[in-house]
């Protein structure tokens, strides 16, 4: 078998409410369109991926993101192009996210071009452009692309 990429990835937020503008400024920037949008759920379908919200157990409503704990430690979109990467911090500046490291190369691999940010919960989220094929490639010395922020 191999794998043909993620299907989706499920965000769980605090509010659905609280990371709305965040996250429609966001996803449309990337060019996702919105499938799903509910008091209890936001889906946003492109680029064959998907990205969805759902809200907190009211238990954990208010706990923020901690990327040291067992689960998500962040998620990385590719974007085409560094200039798509820049254009990333410029919206989420705007949208009021926290920029964790601003486009830099950040030496994973030859070219590797990235903006590290956070939503409104703290959730870490990263774009990033890795010229020609856009992977790495098998069998390459690489810096170890989870030890970012």
């Amino acid at each position: 078998m191999e794998i043909n990429g993620i299907a989706h990835v499920m965000l769980t937020v605090r509010s659905i409410e609280r990371s709305r503008e965040f996250y429609v400024a966001l996803l449309e920037h990337f060019g996702l369109t919105r499938v799903v949008d509910t008091p209890e759920y936001l889906y946003y379908v492109g680029g064959r991926t998907a990205v969805g919200l759902r809200p907190a157990a009211p238990d954990h409503e208010e706990a923020l993101f901690d990327q040291g704990r067992s689960g998500l430690h962040h998620v990385c979109f590719r974007a085409r192009s560094r200039e798509d990467v820049e254009s990333v911090q410029l919206l989420v500046e705007r949208i009021g996210g926290k920029i964790v490291h601003a486009p830099q190369e950040d030496g994973y691999v030859p070219g590797y071009y990235s903006v590290l940010f956070e939503d409104p919960d703290g959730i870490r989220l990263e774009v990033n452009h890795v010229p020609g094929r856009g992977v790495f490639e098998p069998g390459v010395q690489r810096k170890d692309p989870s030890a970012t922020g």
